[in-house]
Order: structure tokens, then sequence, then C-alpha cells
């Protein structure tokens, strides 16, 4: 445990120091599952602002980076100050500052000769953003977190499919960026509906980089569902054989006492 939190403290994902209030591991999982909806926001706000699409779009995903950079700037001042080893949760979490770093140049717009050196940016940007959730899934290997994966599946296809409706110009209906998103995602291809300009193909590549990563994840967690259930069995069992072997030892000791009592009984009559 103490060699992967360390990994993890250098990956700049390192969470609350060890050792720190219970104040400070409350509220690192409470705010989990909400930063990790946020992060996630990254993948739309990226897609709408490399399409070369201008006006209501893009101003939507200007507006998802603004909600990222608000939310890690109020995360990590927060868990800043519930934390007792402050300076030590900064260098644990150094990513996190990468982040708001990135969501910060990402709302600055940078246009003419500087676009391709922003976009390079803003790939490494998305890029520290999958890491960071990447770096979160390690709750998700958990028997009980087949429903959530499945409802985070749900979530991520369905906004697959708003992307693919907005990217794609072949796409005219959202059931059909649906299903596009789906074929795509589980690596069917059927061929009927194709991702045709490069911004929908970069959208495809990401799709079918998360729907291998949902899919191992998913699997992995419906393994660990049937190996808890096991784990459980074996528990309740070696509880009930641990129950019978103390009243075993409690009569075994109860027959001691009474026969040494008889015994001393004997040697007093004796005498």
């Amino acid at each position: 445990m103490t060699t992967t939190r360390n990994y993890r403290a250098f990956m700049g994902m390192g969470g609350v120091p060890e050792q720190d209030r219970p104040i400070a591991y409350l509220w690192e999982r409470r705010l989990h599952w909400l930063m990790v909806a946020v992060a996630l926001l990254t993948l739309p706000a990226f897609y709408l602002e490399i399409s070369q699409q201008s006006g209501f779009f893009r101003h939507i995903g200007q507006m998802l980076d603004l909600i990222i950079l608000v939310a890690f700037i109020a995360e990590f001042i927060w868990m800043h100050h519930v934390v007792e080893q402050k300076s030590l949760y900064v260098l644990h979490n150094w990513l996190n500052l990468l982040i708001i770093f990135g969501a910060a140049i990402s709302l600055t717009g940078i246009e003419g000769e500087w676009l391709p050196l922003a976009r390079l940016f803003r790939l490494a940007y998305v890029s520290l953003m999958i890491a960071r959730l990447l770096g979160s899934v390690r709750n998700l290997f958990t028997p009980g977190a087949t429903p959530y994966l499945l409802g985070w599946a749900a979530i991520i296809m369905l906004l697959s499919g708003g992307g693919f409706y907005w990217l794609e110009p072949t796409v005219h209906s959202y059931s059909q960026g649906l299903w596009l998103a789906f074929t795509t995602g589980a690596t069917v291809g059927y061929g009927d509906l194709v991702p045709t300009t490069d911004a929908s193909r970069l959208f495809a590549a990401a799709i079918v980089v998360l729907g291998f990563a949902m899919l191992s994840v998913v699997t992995a967690s419906i393994a660990a569902f049937f190996i808890g259930e096991d784990e459980k069995k074996m528990r309740i069992e070696l509880h009930h054989d641990i129950r019978e072997l103390r009243e075993e030892v409690q009569k075994l000791r109860a027959e001691l006492h009474a026969h040494r009592e008889l015994e001393n009984r004997r040697h007093h009559a004796e005498k």
C-alpha cells in the first residue's frame, strides 16, 4: 500500500498524505466522483473547440473549460484548507496544478501563428486530465462498483452520440450519432456510418480507446464482484469455524476446571 501511494504521489495523484486528519480523507471521498465527472468534461470541451465551429458550440466548449477551471481551483483550495500537511499535499498533487494551468490557458483563445502551439498544449492538457481520470479508477475495481461503471458507460455513450452529431456532417440525427458511437466504442464498425472529417475521426479514435478502457474496467469489476462473493462466503465460513472453535475451547476449559476441582477435593479428602 505504501509503495502504491508513493508511486501515485510521484505521478502527482497522491491525494491526502498518510496519517493526516480524518476530515481530509472524508472530503477526499466526497469529492472523488464529482471531480471525475468534471474531468470527463475535458473531452467534449476539447472536441467542440477543435471542430472549427464558431458561435454556439465554441462558446459551449469555452464554458466547459471555465467549469473545469473553477471546479479544480475550488477543490484544490478546499482540500489544502482541510489537510494538516499542506506542503506535502501540494507536492503530492502537482498534477492538479498543471490541470488548473492548462484550463486557464485554454480559456485565452490563442489564435494566429500561435494556434498550432496552443493546440499542442491543449492535447497535453487533455492527456494530463486523462491521466487524472485513470488515477481515479482505482476505486472501480471493487465488488460494488459495477452499477456505477455501467452508469458511467451509459453517460459516456450518450455524450459520444451528441459529439458525433455535432462533429460528423453525415450524421443527421442524434440517434445516428448514438449508433455511430456504439459501433465505434464496441469496435464493431459495420460501415453504415463512418467518420469523414478530421475532427470526427479524432473523436472516434478517442471513443475506441474509451470503449476498450470501459470494457476492460467493467469486466474487471464483474470479476471482482464474483471473487468478492466467494471471499464473503469464505469469511462467513471462517467466522463460523472460529466461533465453533471458541465454544469448544470454552467447553474444554470448563471441563478442565471441573476436573481440577474434583482432583483438589479428592486430594483434601485423602488428607
